[in-house]
């Protein structure tokens, strides 16, 4: 294992132990790390977090599994969306936005919202009745478009879908395991379409094996021991954690872009 692939590992356990008790795979604080410190290019960076997700997904689901959280239809109306969705995103990453100017701009559009989001349902949160409660259509609907933007993204989908669900007002320990479960689902789906288009495709449309592998690795590790910390970690902390972070790379990410 070289330097890369141990520093891969150690990001991928550190960034999983701290969003994994939230339904975030960590791809979404991952990718800028692989761009900037890696040097993976792009497209193929979007196929290496999509294998991240899949090393690195059954280490918090098992833990779920054990504590029997993964049960409920929140799950399946989550993959019915964001199933569909990657695969569309997969095409649309590879033919339609190719250039790194225009991936980042993206990054930068999509982190920014995500963590404003959550820095503002966590300081002010709105107040949920029964009727406030997204429809199983509407949760079906809004994975679908996750989905889409997710296979763009490389994060499978399920890592927006947790801040959005819960931010509508579903608890946390419900929508956590479905998302991160999407998440896994999506991510194999979007890896191997990306593969299948890397045989037909030219530039860098097949991941970095070896450092999806390692950052994936370290994931799965760190994904097991936050999903055992959840019940242990003010929800509150995390929430701000995440919100202010994403925001953070949002920003640089904009700057970067339109500079």
């Amino acid at each position: 294992m070289g330097e890369s692939e141990i520093g891969g590992l150690v990001a991928g356990l550190l960034i999983a132990v701290v969003t994994s008790p939230v339904g975030v795979s960590g791809a979404v604080f991952l990718l800028p790390v692989q761009l900037s410190v890696f040097g993976v290019p792009s497209p193929a960076v979007t196929p290496t977090n999509l294998l991240f997700n899949v090393v690195a997904g059954p280490g918090a689901l098992v833990r779920f599994h054990r504590a029997g959280r993964l049960r409920g239809p929140l799950t399946r109306l989550l993959v019915a969306g964001t199933l569909p969705g990657v695969l569309i995103g997969a095409v649309v990453r590879v033919f339609a936005v190719p250039g790194p100017g225009v991936f980042r701009l993206l990054v930068a559009l999509l982190l920014l919202p995500l963590g404003l989001w959550l820095i503002m349902r966590t300081l002010r949160p709105a107040r949920v009745t029964a009727a406030a409660l997204p429809s199983p259509r509407t949760v079906t609907g809004l994975a679908l478009a996750v989905g889409i933007v997710g296979g763009v993204y490389g994060i499978g989908g399920g890592s927006l879908l947790g801040p959005l669900l819960v931010g509508r007002g579903l608890p946390v320990a419900q929508v956590a395991p479905a998302a991160l479960a999407s998440t896994f689902v999506t991510s194999l789906a979007g890896a191997t379409a990306f593969a299948l288009l890397s045989l037909t495709g030219s530039g860098d449309v097949a991941p970095d094996w070896s450092l999806g592998l390692a950052c994936g690795l370290g994931g799965l590790i760190g994904g097991y021991l936050g999903a055992h910390l959840q019940p242990h970690v003010p929800e509150t902390a995390l929430r701000l954690l995440l919100g202010t972070l994403a925001a953070a790379l949002g920003t640089s990410y904009g700057i970067a872009a339109l500079s």
